[in-house]
């Protein structure tokens, strides 16, 4: 009865093993090793590279068509000739920034309000200005706002709202 209870075991193990066949479904051979030499393993879906290496690859080749369509979008909106002088341009204002930068030095944020010099933290109010005040400083007429308001709300109308002037019309 243990040989028949065997030998029954073996023939069903058969069978699912030849059922795993039909179905296409195999377990590999070896693990493959990424194509990069970095030590991890690879995958097929991955074109045999780790997820590291392939993350990289993808980026360096998004990356260089990005470079690729700037680079012809600038030379075919560009003319040739005033190149040079461009180039000198950019290299003079490119000097002048830098020195504007190191003359500069980014200042820390600031968490205390500007006018009573109170610490606001995380609850402070950032003004237009460009400063920070407390809940009781934090309204333009309460620390003399250098920002104009008035200004900025005409430009932002005119804007959004653009004139629209017809042609002078001309009498016969």
């Amino acid at each position: 009865s243990i040989a028949i209870d065997h030998r029954f075991a073996q023939e069903m193990a058969q069978e699912s093993w030849k059922e795993a066949e039909d179905t296409g479904v195999h377990a590999p051979e070896a693990p493959i090793m990424c194509i990069n030499n970095c030590g991890f393993f690879g995958n097929r879906m991955t074109e045999n590279m780790c997820s590291k290496c392939y993350r990289d690859t993808v980026k360096a080749k998004s990356m260089a068509l990005l470079v690729e369509n700037k680079t012809a979008a600038a030379v075919a909106s560009s003319p040739t000739p005033m190149v040079a002088e461009i180039k000198d341009e950019a290299s003079a204002s490119a000097k002048e920034g830098k020195r504007v930068a190191e003359e500069e030095a980014p200042k820390p944020p600031s968490n205390r309000c500007l006018s009573c010099r109170k610490k606001v933290g995380l609850t402070g109010f950032k003004c237009r200005c460009g400063d920070t005040f407390c809940s009781m400083h934090r309204y333009a007429d309460a620390h003399d706002c250098k920002f104009d308001y008035k200004q900025a709300g005409r430009e932002q109308i005119a804007q959004q709202n653009p004139v629209v002037k017809a042609d002078k019309v001309t009498r016969f």
